[in-house]
């Protein structure tokens, strides 16, 4: 016998338009019997997600208010299939996705094959196997570069995106592999993105990562971009180590980018060192030097931050500086700014 899971979510509406004097009368009680779930192998059904509020600021630049929130829902449901393996679909909505005008931030199903890794289909916001590793250096609150303007230059290379990653040009309809534990401590990753919208050919990536030894974190990834909005052809590769002892995590990561023009070459260098001083409050330093082909010089970054956790909440703060911004020696591309984050989660 086949055995059926479905999830069924019914929402009474009046001829497809929600009556809003009738919806006011419902109450809670009410409304959640509205939400009906059948078969004794439905599928599970959560609710996760948080929100921050961050005041920030630097001196020079323009002037605004420094007062900003992001939030984001995330509902993910799934079950397991009779062969054993499980599916999830997730969907999540972030109002400060593309500055608002966007509240579907990513979307994925995700096929976990009990043994053999796990396949992802990221209709909406997935992450490469190498954009998932562009920066992994510790830090307490922000990488290095995200406390000033989270930007690397005046090209506009945002904080989360250091070089052009697989999918650059839009990560929607991206398959995704992550292989987790193989062999003591060995994890293998790989994306594809076929062409189309954004990608003149397919673009592949893979990323590779060691934990075997207690502490001690190896990784390296390479990939492609084929090439955002038509513009080019870029080859991608980072290498990274972490080492942790007792309460101290150090690292270092390289990364460069090889474009078809040697002028959008990229190379970035990072370091950064964490202190966890309990269970609840860790301070951490974080630099950065990173190089444009048609850079004068490194722009480079450093950012001194702590978090302190309170249960579900967190409070961050962060003091950082930015020198020889967009590759220019000129004293006004100097700046020095810092960043007070009150976040918590559910």
């Amino acid at each position: 016998m086949v055995k059926k899971h479905r999830l069924l979510l019914i929402i009474k509406l009046n001829k497809g338009v929600i009556n809003m004097n009738n919806f006011k009368k419902i109450g809670l009680t009410a409304l959640g019997t509205s939400l009906i779930a059948t078969s004794a192998f439905a599928g599970a059904l959560s609710v996760s997600g948080g929100a921050s509020i961050t005041y920030s600021g630097k001196d020079k630049g323009t002037a605004g208010n420094g007062f900003s929130m992001s939030d984001s829902v995330t509902f993910s449901g799934g079950g397991e299939m009779d062969n054993g393996w499980n599916i999830t679909a997730s969907y999540e909505l972030d109002d400060n996705e593309k500055g608002g005008s966007s509240n579907m931030d990513s979307r994925s199903i995700t096929i976990d094959t009990d043994g053999m890794g796990t396949i992802t289909f990221a209709g909406h916001g997935g992450s490469s196997a190498m954009g998932a590793v562009d920066d992994v250096m510790p830090t307490a609150y922000g990488e290095s570069f995200d406390i000033i303007s989270g930007t690397m230059d005046t090209g506009g290379n945002t904080g989360t995106q250091i070089f052009n990653a697989i999918g650059s040009a839009g990560s929607d309809n991206m398959i995704h592999y992550s292989s987790g534990d193989l062999v003591d401590g060995f994890k293998f990753t790989a994306s594809y993105v076929p062409s189309g919208t954004g990608e003149v050919e397919s673009s592949t990536d893979f990323a590779v990562e060691y934990t075997g030894f207690e502490g001690l974190t190896l990784g390296f990834a390479s990939g492609e971009d084929n090439a955002a909005g038509g513009t080019g052809t870029f080859d991608n590769s980072t290498m990274y180590v972490k080492y942790a002892y007792g309460p101290v995590t150090v690292g270092m990561q390289e990364s460069e980018q090889d474009a078809e023009a040697a002028t959008n070459d990229h190379d970035f260098t990072s370091m950064g060192i964490t202190y966890q001083v309990s269970d609840d409050l860790t301070i951490g330093y974080t630099a950065s030097e990173f190089n444009h082909g048609n850079y004068a010089t490194d722009q480079e970054n450093s950012n001194l931050s702590a978090a302190y956790t309170m249960g579900g909440m967190t409070l961050s703060v962060a003091m950082a500086e930015e020198k020889n911004r967009g590759g220019s020696t000129a004293a006004a591309d100097d700046v020095k700014g810092y960043a007070i984050n009150l976040a918590f989660a559910f």
